[in-house]
């Protein structure tokens, strides 16, 4: 039996995270920003510093991707996502800023998982080798921050039907260990 597919506007309303379930298959549109592990670190130690960022985090989503060169023609490079734990000691952070979702590939720590709780946010995954594919679904690239980071460079993106799979869930239901435990009930 073909799942069904949910979609998805970004950015993404509480309301629209707290109905998704871990292996729930999704597309997303609208707007999404692109940020690795040095652009959280800078992230993280701006917020330390008392200082505002160079985007608005609440109800925003973060892909971690660092595309390659366009190609004349072309709206953006390849762009496959990257293993998410690399992020994982600043994502708590940045949820509580209010980050509604995160894309990636990968596990994540039990702090992430956590914080998705805690605060109503979601880790999706997007399959790794299809950055190809992926970078199908942008339409649109501004730089935003942090540009001598190069691939790293936080980035907003507009993307048409995003295709990705909740991983975890706002009950800090976890794809990868479905068959592991039961579904957290609400």
């Amino acid at each position: 039996m073909e799942k069904e597919i949910k979609y998805l506007q970004a950015p993404l309303t509480k309301e629209a995270v707290a109905g998704l379930r871990a292996g729930d298959v999704v597309r997303i549109s609208g707007v999404i920003y692109t940020a690795r592990d040095a652009a959280h670190k800078r992230l993280t130690e701006a917020l330390a510093r008392g200082e505002q960022l160079p985007l608005d985090l609440r109800d925003n989503v973060i892909y971690y991707v660092g595309p390659s060169p366009t190609k004349p023609g072309e709206v953006v490079g390849s762009a496959g996502p990257t293993t998410s734990g690399r992020m994982d000691k600043y994502t708590p952070t940045l949820i509580a800023q209010g980050m509604r979702g995160m894309i990636g590939k990968g596990s994540r720590s039990q702090e992430v998982i956590e914080a998705c709780q805690q605060y109503g946010a979601v880790y999706f995954v997007a399959v790794g080798g299809a950055a190809a594919l992926i970078s199908q679904s942008i339409k649109g690239e501004e730089m935003i921050a942090y540009e001598d980071l190069g691939p790293e460079a936080i980035r907003r993106y507009e993307v048409e039907n995003f295709p990705a799979i909740v991983c975890i869930d706002t009950l800090g239901n976890d794809f990868y260990k479905i068959g592991q435990k039961k579904y957290k009930k609400e």
